[in-house]
């Protein structure tokens, strides 16, 4: 294999994965032309046929399979290299990609951020809103800033505390329903696509689902619909609280209380910058009355 060009072996494992070149083309931004180049270079050094194409796309041979299995292991190992070379970097500079949810980042995170980069001017921060865990092994963040009672096992971390939720309306929907039980009430709720949360799993059992005016698929979706009046609705008590059109209807329930973890992956967790932003974060969401810091 020595006349094989490496930069080959990612097109080859792109189009393993992807099951198509123009698929392999996407998520490698180049051509499909490109693409087939590739394979036919790869294939020629190494005298063996790797795909067959067929009607529904590129259907792997027995040496393709058997090349692959033997190059698993190289995408994690060359992210593990940059990973570790990361943390030789010993000033406060350089790009962290930060991730959270948008209630987090929209509703506690964003002043904090600020602060932290008037601390460390010479340290840019990328910002990925996203609801979704994103893998810090692949490297698509360095730092996630998560509600979860269950981090994954291969990170890093320390939990801050917990998150609140508890029953909001309207000032303006309240003055005219409260009289009302609260199975008369119309609610907005969690859609299905948060059926993972314990918020989702309270509605399901407390709320009658013909009183249902409104669902979202997210909870600063579910915080708004509140607002304009569309029903009562369970809400983190870090958004609505510091909303002035909003009143509490009851305490916070305690079986939806949340832990927020801050994890990064375990070879960069002694670089210099990001223990500088974890050690920073935690300091501020600890002191924020928006966390709960003891049961």
């Amino acid at each position: 294999m020595h006349d094989v060009d490496w930069d080959d072996l990612r097109f080859f494992l792109s189009v393993a994965s992807h099951g198509s070149i123009s698929a392999a083309a996407k998520h490698l931004r180049t051509s499909h032309s490109t693409v087939l180049r590739r394979l036919a270079s790869l294939e020629r050094n190494l005298g063996a046929r790797l795909f067959k194409r067929l009607p529904s796309g590129y259907a792997i041979t027995p040496a393709g399979e058997q090349l692959r299995e033997r190059l698993a292991s190289v995408p994690e190992l060359i992210d593990s290299a940059q990973r570790q070379l990361s943390g030789l970097d010993t000033r406060p500079s350089g790009t962290i990609r930060i991730t959270s949810t948008d209630t987090l980042m929209h509703g506690l995170l964003m002043p904090m951020l600020a602060d932290f980069r008037r601390a460390y001017p010479d340290i840019r921060l990328q910002l990925v809103v996203n609801n979704a865990f994103l893998s810090l092994t692949k490297r698509e963040a360095d730092v996630a800033i998560r509600p979860t009672s269950r981090p994954a096992e291969n990170l890093v971390g320390r939990k801050v505390g917990r998150i609140q939720t508890a029953l909001y309306a309207s000032k303006a929907y309240w003055r005219k329903n409260s009289k009302s039980a609260l199975e008369e009430q119309a609610w907005v709720v969690p859609d299905d696509s948060l059926s993972h949360l314990a918020q989702a799993r309270w509605t399901a059992q407390h709320v009658p689902s013909h009183r249902i005016a409104a669902s979202a698929d997210t909870l600063v979706g579910m915080l708004s619909a509140v607002r304009a009046g569309l029903g009562i609705g369970m809400l983190l008590t870090l958004l609505a609280d510091r909303d002035d059109q909003l009143v509490r209807i009851r305490d916070p329930e305690p079986q939806l209380d949340t832990d927020v973890w801050i994890l990064t992956h375990t070879d960069l967790r002694h670089v210099p910058r990001i223990k500088l932003f974890t050690d920073f974060i935690h300091e501020r969401l600890r002191a924020s009355d928006a966390i709960v810091t003891s049961r």
